[in-house]
């Protein structure tokens, strides 16, 4: 069946393989996408959106370097919103509540389109190693595949097990069978294997649910949507949600229902997404709050099936039931099916390098949960970077690094490979020292170039961006070379309680006021008709008011990242003995031999590693 060897072959369809598969085989490489189901491609095996507080940053960025899940999530969406609009662009980030089985389709479909992918659907057992090299993979059925690379994103279902009470029984996710022989075959080569912990809320019939007990929760009134291209767009109309809130009385059910809980109770070990909780969870760390909120977000467009957002839980069925039927809208609710709770074993990341490569098998690459990450964006994003460099490797090209400097993408990789995960790791806008350069709304100026030179993003990509970046920089320096009068400036201020000018200024000046916005600054003479003359649209007129107002702090992150990138470029040899430098602490050095860091910089940002370790390292490598 499989005669001939594969350059790429990608293990997993969820969030991370699919866009390992699409980038591999996008790049030239023969890709083969193996998964326990094809009916199951990017399933969202928990709520059904995408983006959010930085996640939706993640997104742009895979987007703007030829990744299939922008696209996907604008063509299935069924209400977007750009959370954080309240505060500076930095903190900007969109979100789309998804049709989920729209999203599986059509990424099926863009997949089943895409050049040099071939499927197959059967459980994978194991790789076939040679000593530390690596030949292919072997399947439940014994069958032999052949690869130059491959790419692990097992996702939950490595030895997985769902917990539902004091039931427990083997499985990936709910009505899917466990993947085995994976991980046995990793530890005996020598890595390090952990378990985790995630939830998912019960999922419930929307006909049972009183809407007018609840707050509702509309759209944007004028949507965006995640990708650059025109391919898509924006939604003319939208689905609500929801919101309602537990209580008290709630809580005194959930309460009865603790012992037998696996949370409590000792049968769950491992450790679970600190900033996504279960209801038992939050009740027991939050003791002071008597309610908390829950979020009714429906599975599309025409489906009545509900996704009950803030209620993850691994009770048993009876107490899951009871509980929710006093929460207010949902006394009649029907259940599809309950919460559960899920361990599976993941990979610590220190065990990769940059490229998502493991170091002790060459060739092998990891994305997604399987490094300890939660969430489809953080998978996502790793899937595109190992899909990449996976095809570069065969390719024998330079491999593809994103720094923390130029995406939430090189944030997130290099948290992990550099920090490491003992805990399901998330994205926030709070862990990016550069969050001001890493704005959604940059992605392209920021990483499309970069993936058009790899043979990813495509030539439409490129000429978008580039059009895009020249329009607003022409229009920064009309703004900057246009003077307006005080006459026709004062009333436009004055209505904007921003004080009146008493001579005529460059318009960028008066625009970077804080409470002038373009709206104010069309009306002053020649801007409208320069606006239109141009064809400026509302992406090129928020790009330009972004330069404009927050020149300063883009200009100071910038510098601050140059200093970084300076030690950056300082490289440390391959294997260096940390041992043998005794002036360093103890735990630097252990820390220093374990994850191998590639660079000063990276050194720096390791837990346990001191400025003086970092003193001592450069005088040692003579800087």
């Amino acid at each position: 069946m499989f005669e001939s060897e594969y350059d790429v072959i990608v293990v997993g369809a969820g969030h991370a393989g699919s866009e390992a598969a699409a980038a591999a085989a996008n790049m030239g490489s023969k890709t083969l996408l193996v998964t326990m189901n094809l009916q199951n491609i990017a399933q969202m095996s928990c709520n059904p959106a995408m983006g959010g507080i930085a996640k939706g940053q993640i997104l742009r960025e895979i987007d703007a370097m030829g990744g299939y899940s922008g696209l996907v999530s604008d063509t299935s969406a069924i209400q977007f919103k750009m959370l954080n609009k309240s505060k500076g662009p930095a903190m900007w980030s969109p979100r789309v509540q998804s049709d989920r089985m729209m999203f599986a389709e059509h990424w099926r479909l863009r997949l089943e389109q895409t050049p040099n992918l071939d499927f197959y659907q059967e459980m994978v057992a194991g790789l076939i190693l040679e000593g530390n090299e690596l030949k292919g993979v072997r399947t439940s059925l014994g069958l032999e595949i052949r690869a130059k690379s491959v790419v692990l994103t097992n996702g939950t279902f490595l030895n997985g097990l769902i917990h539902i009470g004091d039931k427990n029984f083997g499985g990936g996710r709910a009505g899917e069978r466990a993947a085995t022989g994976i991980t046995k075959d990793l530890v005996d080569v020598g890595f390090e294997s952990g378990r985790m912990k995630t939830g998912t809320p019960p999922r419930v019939d929307g006909r049972s649910l009183d809407y007018s007990k609840m707050m509702e929760q509309p759209g944007d009134d004028v949507p965006s949507k995640f990708s650059f291209l025109d391919e898509t767009q924006p939604l003319k109309k939208q689905r609500s949600c929801y919101m309602t809130y537990t209580s008290p009385e709630v809580h005194e059910i959930l309460k009865d229902g603790f012992e037998r809980s696996p949370m409590f109770n000792g049968r769950i070990q491992s450790i679970g997404p600190r900033y996504c909780p279960s209801i038992e969870d939050k009740i027991n760390r939050f003791a002071d709050k008597d309610r908390h909120q829950l979020f009714v977000e429906p599975e599309g467009w025409n489906t009545v099936e509900v996704y009950v957002n803030g209620f993850s839980t691994s009770l048993p069925e009876d107490v899951q039931f009871k509980a929710l039927r006093s929460v207010a809208g949902f006394e009649n609710v029907k259940f599809f099916r309950p919460g559960y709770a899920i361990e599976y074993d993941y990979f610590p990341p220190t065990q990769l390098k940059h490229t998502l490569e493991t170091k002790l098998v060459d060739g092998l690459y990891f994305a997604g949960q399987i490094n300890g990450t939660t969430g489809y964006e953080e998978a996502a994003c790793q899937g595109l970077m190992a899909g990449i460099n996976a095809a570069l490797k065969v390719q024998e090209k330079e491999e593809f690094i994103i720094k923390r400097n130029e995406a939430y993408i090189g944030v997130l990789i290099d948290d992990l490979i550099t920090k490491g995960t003992e805990e399901p790791y998330r994205m926030f806008t709070s862990r990016a020292e550069y969050r001001t350069l890493l704005r959604q709304d940059n992605a392209d100026f920021r990483l499309t170039e970069r993936s058009y030179k790899l043979g990813l993003a495509s030539e439409e990509r490129m000429r978008k961006m580039e059009e895009k970046k020249e329009k607003s920089s022409d229009f920064v320096n009309f703004l900057k070379n246009k003077s307006v009068s005080h006459e026709d400036a004062n009333p436009i201020l004055e209505a904007n309680n921003s004080s009146p000018m008493k001579q005529s200024d460059k318009i960028f000046k008066i625009f970077s006021r804080p409470n002038i916005t373009m709206d104010d600054v069309r009306n002053f003479p020649g801007v409208e008709e320069y606006i239109q003359e141009n064809n400026l649209n509302t992406e090129i007129l928020e790009q330009t008011e972004i330069q404009v107002k927050y020149s300063g702090y883009i200009e100071k992150e910038k510098n601050n990242a140059d200093k970084l990138n300076r030690l950056e470029d300082v490289k440390i040899p391959n294997s260096f003995d940390y041992s043998k430098i005794k002036s360093m602490s103890f735990e630097a050095r252990e820390k220093l031999n374990k994850i191998q860091p590639t660079s000063i910089s990276q050194a720096s940002r390791i837990s346990g590693v001191s400025p003086n370790d970092i003193s001592v390292l450069l005088v040692y490598m003579g800087r």
